[in-house]
């Protein structure tokens, strides 16, 4: 009886020791996982913009945590929130990774690359990028580099989509000459002439290094090598189209309506397809101008307009945020993004690049968006503040990265 007591008592205080260490390892869980929520407020408050990744891995030593960040300031303070709460078994990396071997940059290859939200095909599209645009990259999976564009965006692109540069190629890429392809869409040939064979379709937008003349032509160099040439009348050379860009609403409203009937495709950002957030950015990029991704990060920047009195105060160019209202529990949410052309009007990717009226007497009045309109904001009275710059002040394009 008594050695069955004893086994008893054993068993109990073994057991209380085990639910007690348990508790222990659940509350220092939690704090830590407290912890991580808050830093990531603070330093990474758009994962759009900052990566600030972690979790826990099963290893054969046990269960390591593993956090990665591009921000040196987060990295800083999670290595701190480690110490100070002694988390055992935890690796921390700042990005960009070790394994890039210095090839931290790159440059967009095709006329249009597409960026997923993870490194696979058949993720979701987040963004697009042009070629010849300027990137920063910061790790490497499976093929597929975690990119960062000139707007801050981040996303994956596949392997065949960039050209990876060292930070010195970087530079003799942003010092040579150029050109941008301006025609909506067209091609480079493998000679000067419009009866050679293609080697690749262009875009709007589209940067090439430029090596020399031809006639009619410039010649070209993609950023992977390759030689072509397009035709002077489609492009431009770089330092005189970014000094002809008036960056007046005329302006903005002439090339919204080169888009028209463009159909909408989620995550476009080209004349291949335009998602409402896209449209508006390449506008607005095609006058030299670089607006932040997405709608409900285009809403934080600019001059706000009055609405008070319908869109009396409203002016060409003026972008409209359409979307939820805050509610006593909800919080505001940002949908759609078009531009205003005047009388009411907007132009807008949606289903098409199409116009559509605020105006409940006009024949396109949407009710809709006149039901779900939010917010308007003048960019052209913003230009280098207020989160809008032109394209030759963003550091991207002048090849500065630090």
């Amino acid at each position: 009886m008594t050695k069955k007591i004893s086994f008893l008592l054993l068993f109990l205080i073994l057991t209380g020791q085990s639910f007690s260490q348990s508790n222990k390892k659940t509350v220092m869980q939690e704090s830590f996982q407290k912890e991580l929520d808050s830093l990531k407020s603070v330093y990474a408050p758009d994962t759009r913009t900052v990566i600030f990744d972690y979790g826990t891995v099963k290893t054969k030593e046990g269960n390591l945590f593993k956090f990665k960040t591009n921000s040196p300031d987060a990295y800083k303070a999670v290595k701190e929130t480690i110490a100070k709460l002694k988390v055992k078994d935890a690796k921390c990396e700042l990005l960009p990774s070790e394994n890039l071997k210095g090839k931290n940059f790159a440059v967009a290859t095709l006329s249009v690359i597409n960026m997923r939200t993870k490194p696979r095909h058949s993720a979701e599209m987040a963004s697009q990028a042009l070629l010849g645009t300027p990137l920063k990259v910061y790790e490497k999976k499976n093929g597929w580099y975690r990119i960062q564009t000139p707007d801050n965006y981040i996303a994956w692109t596949d392997a065949d989509a960039i050209a990876l540069f060292t930070e010195k190629e970087m530079q003799e890429w942003t010092k040579a000459p150029k050109v941008i392809f301006t025609t909506t869409y067209g091609f480079a040939f493998a000679d000067s002439s419009l009866g050679s064979p293609r080697v690749s379709d262009l875009t709007a937008g589209d940067i090439l290094k430029l090596t020399g003349e031809k006639k009619a032509f410039y010649a070209i160099e993609f950023p992977d090598g390759r030689t072509g040439f397009v035709r002077k009348k489609d492009a431009k050379k770089w330092d005189e189209w970014l000094n002809s860009r008036t960056l007046s609403a005329g302006d903005i409203i002439s090339t919204a309506f080169q888009f028209m009937g463009v159909p909408y495709l989620w995550g476009g950002t080209s004349p291949k397809g335009l998602d409402c957030s896209g449209f508006a950015k390449t506008v607005y990029y095609l006058n030299g101008i670089i607006l932040p991704r997405d709608a409900s990060q285009q809403v934080l920047t600019g001059q706000v307009v009055p609405t008070d009195s319908g869109y009396k105060k409203f002016q060409p160019g003026d972008l409209l945020f359409f979307g939820k209202a805050a509610t006593d529990s909800t919080k505001e949410r940002v949908t759609h993004v078009a531009i205003y052309i005047g009388g009411g009007e907007f132009i807008h990717a949606s289903g098409r690049v199409k116009v559509n009226s605020l105006e409940p007497k006009s024949p396109i009045f949407s009710a809709y968006r006149y039901r779900t309109f939010l917010h308007a904001r003048r960019i052209l009275s913003s230009i280098n503040k207020n989160g809008i710059f032109k394209v030759q002040n963003n550091k991207f394009y002048r090849g500065v990265f630090k």
